[in-house]
C-alpha cells in the first residue's frame, strides 16, 4: 500500500493562504489544525514502520483525521466566502 501525505497545504492548495492566516489568527482551526498534523505524522510513521498496530485502531486513527479535515475544510470554505 502506497503512503501519502497528508498534509493540509497539499490537500487543500487553493487554501494555502488561508490556512497560514488562520493558523497565525483563530485559535480553534490552530488546535485542530495542529491535532490533525499530528495524528497524520502518527499514521504516516505507523504505515512507514509497518508498525504492529491492531486495524481497527489504524482505521479510528484515519477515521478522526478525515474527520479534523472535514471540519477544517468546512471551516476553510466559510472563512473564504466570507473575505470574499
Amino acid at each position: 500500500m502506497g503512503i501519502s501525505s497528508h498534509e493540509l497545504h497539499n490537500e487543500f492548495p487553493q487554501f494555502s493562504d488561508l490556512i497560514d492566516e488562520l493558523k497565525e489568527n483563530d485559535p480553534k482551526f490552530r488546535e485542530d489544525f495542529q491535532q490533525y498534523a499530528e495524528l497524520d505524522q502518527e499514521i504516516e510513521g505507523l504505515e512507514r514502520r509497518d508498525a504492529p498496530i491492531g486495524d481497527d485502531k489504524l482505521h479510528r486513527m484515519k477515521q478522526q483525521r478525515l474527520q479534523l479535515k472535514d471540519d477544517l475544510y468546512k471551516t476553510l470554505v466559510k472563512k473564504s466566502n466570507s473575505a470574499g
